[in-house]
């Protein structure tokens, strides 16, 4: 694996978030793609090389493992703006979804093709290996999904060609798979919550205890139970139902009152979330109020979770602490934290860095990864001992 590029890339309903090599890059991808034509129109086509290769990612991919080969693409900011863009249906399964390998590949593409990774390219084709860590919502692992999807990549060459693309245009990369590790959400959230980089121990506390984490992402929601430092199998629980489809009931309201079309779920998200002018939307250039509408749905949902919650704790009742993780609790955060203030009281935990609680997994994939390289890489120094005390042993015999 000497020449294999490290990738951990957590490909999550909202968006994509991926750490690669020495965590010398990161990249961050809204997950929406919509199909299109191999020469789309440009506004100031000179200026395209000007403009950030991210928002404007449009890709040709090919790979055996995708239902529909050979299909054009625009991927992320770009596909946000056309009106047939999709995004992952609630009750969808992540692992058997092209859209979900066409994000993956164009993260790593992206990757790939940046200047210092692509100097060996020729013709414009850059050859690319990499060592994967990602991962699945645990209902899916524990349906043995994780095992078709692992071999989907393995074995094959995916080919992504950027077409319409600042900087990279004309430039093709052929993904191949060293190794892919794909790990259940719930205990990557773990590894990142008591680990370090080098996993090394950073949270002594939290190593003994029975702790639930509840992730919360946009089509699902994965309760973990952690019992001696393992998943307890039998008692983690995966629902259908994530914050995918609040946001479009929020999308929707907003559009039937105001008369505001937003882009995608990632403009809701961007509403309830962001610093200043917060539940705000501008409508015919006023600034308006929308929280009576996020308010009553989100609100709703939050009742949902909680009931979640309150199953799973009855359940395992000795727990002592649960932490909410993924996007979704960076939504629902206020609403789950005044639920629990009037109702139950049970000891849980938020990250107040709301970066911190969205990179969470993709930095786990990358400490768990590099930690299987590293077992992995020492193992073979061992072995290549072992045969060279071996071959010592011959040639001092026949002397």
């Amino acid at each position: 694996m000497t020449n294999s590029r490290i990738a951990a890339v957590d490909v999550g309903n909202d968006a994509v978030k991926a750490n690669f090599g020495k965590l010398d890059s990161s990249l961050y991808i809204p997950n929406v793609v919509a199909r299109d034509l191999e020469d789309r129109p440009v506004i100031g086509i000179e200026d395209l090389d000007e403009k950030d290769p991210l928002d404007n990612l449009h890709i040709r991919v090919h790979s055996p493992a995708l239902r529909e080969n050979n299909a054009i693409y625009r991927v992320g900011n770009l596909a946000t703006k056309t009106t047939n863009s999709t995004e992952l249906d609630p009750g969808s399964y992540k692992s058997e979804e092209d859209q979900t390998l066409i994000m993956l590949f164009a993260s790593l593409a992206l990757d790939a093709v940046r200047e210092k990774n692509a100097q060996s390219a020729k013709n414009n084709v850059v050859e690319a290996n990499y060592t994967l860590g990602t991962g699945l919502p645990l209902r899916e692992v524990k349906e043995g999904k994780d095992v078709g999807y692992r071999s989907s990549l393995l074995g094959s060459v995916h080919q992504i060609e950027f077409l319409v693309t600042p900087k990279y245009q004309g430039m093709k990369v052929n993904l191949k798979f060293d190794e892919v590790k794909v790990y259940p959400e719930g205990f990557a959230a773990y590894v990142n919550l008591v680990m370090d980089n080098d996993l090394n121990i950073i949270n002594k506390e939290l190593i003994d205890k029975q702790i639930l984490i509840q992730d919360i992402g946009g089509l699902s929601t994965d309760i973990a139970v952690i019992k001696n430092r393992n998943v307890d199998d039998d008692k983690a629980q995966g629902f259908n139902l994530g914050v995918a489809e609040s946001l479009e009931m929020i999308r929707e309201e907003i559009l039937r009152k105001h008369g505001v079309e937003l882009d995608s779920r990632r403009d809701v998200v961007d509403i309830i979330t962001r610093k200043n002018d917060r539940h705000h939307i501008m409508v015919k250039g006023s600034r308006t109020n929308v929280h009576d509408i996020t308010d009553r749905i989100l609100l709703e949902l939050a009742k949902k979770q909680y009931r979640f919650l309150r199953n799973v704790w009855q359940r395992n009742s000795q727990s002592e602490i649960c932490y909410f993780v993924g996007g979704g609790s960076a939504v629902l955060k206020d609403y789950i934290k005044s639920l629990n203030n009037k109702l139950d009281g049970f000891n849980i935990e938020f990250f107040e860095d709301e970066e911190e609680s969205i990179w969470m997994m993709a930095n786990a994939y990358y400490k768990l990864i590099s930690d299987f390289i590293r077992k992995n890489e020492k193992k073979n120094h061992g072995k290549n001992q072992e045969q060279g005390k071996k071959v010592e042993q011959k040639t001092g015999s026949s002397k």
